[in-house]
């Protein structure tokens, strides 16, 4: 009884499965409830007679994907696979081009996207095929480096998405750390600055890269701008990284306030009120900041590969998780 019943299980699974016909067909042609038939499917995949399988993709990674996603709140979050033999510059590459994808269809007539800089968000904008739109405007979400780099600076980029988008651009002609707070209150306060400060309260999307914690012989296009007492402040405060040139501490609480009111860019609070906020990194040496990033909420989009995920995993305590399931 017990084999004629696993037939009978398996002859629903090849009818719907494989002859691909509907639940309904089956039922009528089977004499049985339709409702039944959806539990006999059910019961196959459950007893192993019918195996699913996604050809050509690692289904482990969706399951990654899917389980990260809900433990931190994400609205939505992409993981890409590493190779044994992939570079650091190959898994950029592979980011970008996934992070490209996601933002080309997040994006939205009439969107106000913030853009912040640097090397990460360069490559992704590399990646991106042009998309006609109506009304998109870009914004800068920070200030520049102190020395033009053409390739990463913010108005660059926020030229290069204007035009993928065929939208409108603003740009932003001040240093991202300036020498003291009066002076950064003047340039915020100035009439030229309106317009960039009023739409960092009315964004609808924002891109941000994460940056890892502070190192002052790591090469930056704007970290230079940071006296060795910047540094060693940062460090007593335990900064783990930043968005938007904002350092944060594990808690994702905003570090060092005589440094955060000489810098020129949107606040972190200011960036947690964005509907949308898709954030791509890439690095097991961010992990730590961005752990803090997913804590805090600031973010709610994220792109990033399998090795950096694994070791933000394994920082907040899911190590067994890490190796025994994915």
């Amino acid at each position: 009884m017990k084999e004629e019943r696993r037939r009978l299980l398996a002859k629903v699974a090849y009818l719907h499965y494989i002859q691909g016909k509907s639940q309904t067909l089956i039922s009528k042609e089977m004499n049985i409830y339709r409702t039944t038939v959806c539990r006999m499917l059910a019961k196959a995949k459950a007893e192993g007679i019918v195996r699913i399988e996604i050809a050509d993709y690692d289904a482990n990674l969706f399951g990654l994907e899917e389980y990260v996603r809900q433990k931190y709140g994400l609205e939505k979050l992409d993981i890409v696979s590493n190779q044994v033999e992939d570079s650091p510059v190959d898994t950029l590459v592979k980011v970008s081009k996934t992070a490209a994808e996601v933002l080309r269809h997040t994006v939205k007539d009439g969107d106000k996207i913030g853009l912040s800089w640097g090397a990460t968000l360069s490559s992704l904008i590399d990646e991106l095929d042009p998309k006609a739109m109506k009304g998109v405007l870009i914004c800068p979400l920070a200030g520049g480096p102190s020395h033009i780099n053409a390739k990463y600076h913010v108005n660059t980029l926020v030229y290069r998405l204007a035009r993928i988008f065929h939208g409108s651009s603003a740009f932003i002609n001040a240093m991202v750390v300036q020498e003291d707070k009066q002076l950064t209150k003047g340039i915020l306060q100035s009439k030229y600055f309106e317009e960039i400060l009023a739409s960092w309260d009315q964004l609808d999307l924002a891109l941000v890269g994460i940056g890892g914690e502070p190192n002052s012989h790591e090469e930056s296009q704007w970290r230079d701008l940071l006296t060795n007492k910047d540094y060693e402040q940062l460090k007593s405060e335990e900064a783990v990284g930043e968005v938007c040139c904002r350092f944060f501490d594990q808690g994702g609480c905003p570090v060092y306030k005589g440094l955060q009111d000489r810098t020129i860019g949107i606040s972190l609070e200011q960036l947690a009120r964005v509907p949308k906020t898709i954030a791509v990194a890439t690095g097991q040496y961010k992990a730590k900041a961005i752990l803090a990033a997913l804590k805090a909420g600031f973010i709610n989009y994220l792109v990033t590969d399998k090795g950096t995920m694994m070791t933000v995993l394994a920082l907040d305590g899911e190590t067994a998780f890490a190796q025994n399931i994915f």
